[in-house]
Protein backbone atom coordinates (compact mmCIF):
# COMPACT_ATOMS: atom_id res chain seq x y z
CA UNK A 1 0.00 0.00 0.00
CA UNK A 2 1.41 3.30 -0.84
CA UNK A 3 0.03 6.99 0.07
CA UNK A 4 0.40 10.15 -1.93
CA UNK A 5 2.69 12.25 0.61
CA UNK A 6 0.90 14.91 2.61
CA UNK A 7 2.38 17.38 4.90
CA UNK A 8 0.61 17.02 8.40
CA UNK A 9 2.34 20.29 9.51
CA UNK A 10 -0.56 22.30 7.28
CA UNK A 11 -1.48 25.40 9.25
CA UNK A 12 -5.77 24.15 10.34
CA UNK A 13 -7.65 27.28 11.88
CA UNK A 14 -9.43 25.51 15.41
CA UNK A 15 -13.13 26.32 14.80
CA UNK A 16 -15.34 27.99 17.20
CA UNK A 17 -17.13 24.43 18.56
CA UNK A 18 -20.51 26.14 18.26
CA UNK A 19 -19.55 26.90 14.52
CA UNK A 20 -18.75 23.15 13.76
CA UNK A 21 -21.16 20.52 12.84
CA UNK A 22 -20.75 16.40 13.85
CA UNK A 23 -21.65 13.96 11.22
CA UNK A 24 -21.38 10.15 10.37
CA UNK A 25 -20.32 8.45 8.13
CA UNK A 26 -20.35 5.23 6.57
CA UNK A 27 -17.12 3.66 4.65
CA UNK A 28 -16.73 0.42 2.65
CA UNK A 29 -14.67 -1.76 5.31
CA UNK A 30 -11.61 -1.42 2.54
CA UNK A 31 -11.15 2.31 2.60
CA UNK A 32 -11.94 2.70 6.41
CA UNK A 33 -8.68 0.26 6.42
CA UNK A 34 -7.02 2.32 4.12
CA UNK A 35 -8.12 5.44 5.96
CA UNK A 36 -6.72 4.33 9.41
CA UNK A 37 -3.13 3.03 7.68
CA UNK A 38 -2.72 7.07 6.97
CA UNK A 39 -3.61 8.23 9.52
CA UNK A 40 -1.30 5.52 11.64
CA UNK A 41 1.71 6.62 8.88
CA UNK A 42 0.64 10.76 9.02
CA UNK A 43 0.59 10.29 13.31
CA UNK A 44 -3.49 11.92 13.02
CA UNK A 45 -6.79 10.87 13.72
CA UNK A 46 -9.03 9.76 10.99
CA UNK A 47 -11.23 12.32 11.65
CA UNK A 48 -8.03 14.88 10.60
CA UNK A 49 -7.75 12.63 7.47
CA UNK A 50 -11.52 12.80 6.39
CA UNK A 51 -11.58 16.97 7.29
CA UNK A 52 -8.52 17.53 4.94
CA UNK A 53 -9.80 15.54 2.08
CA UNK A 54 -12.87 17.63 2.29
CA UNK A 55 -11.36 20.55 2.45
CA UNK A 56 -8.88 20.19 -0.12
CA UNK A 57 -12.44 18.74 -2.00
CA UNK A 58 -13.89 21.88 -1.97
CA UNK A 59 -10.77 24.19 -2.46
CA UNK A 60 -10.26 22.03 -6.14
CA UNK A 61 -14.36 22.08 -6.60
CA UNK A 62 -14.79 25.82 -6.38
CA UNK A 63 -13.84 27.36 -9.64
CA UNK A 64 -10.75 30.18 -8.79
CA UNK A 65 -11.99 33.94 -9.40
CA UNK A 66 -11.60 35.80 -12.37
CA UNK A 67 -8.75 38.52 -12.55
CA UNK A 68 -10.04 41.31 -14.12
CA UNK A 69 -7.12 43.84 -15.43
Amino acid sequence: MSFKKMSSKKKTVKADPASTFRTSISFPAELYRTLEALAKQKKVSVAWIVRDAAETYIREWRPAPERKG
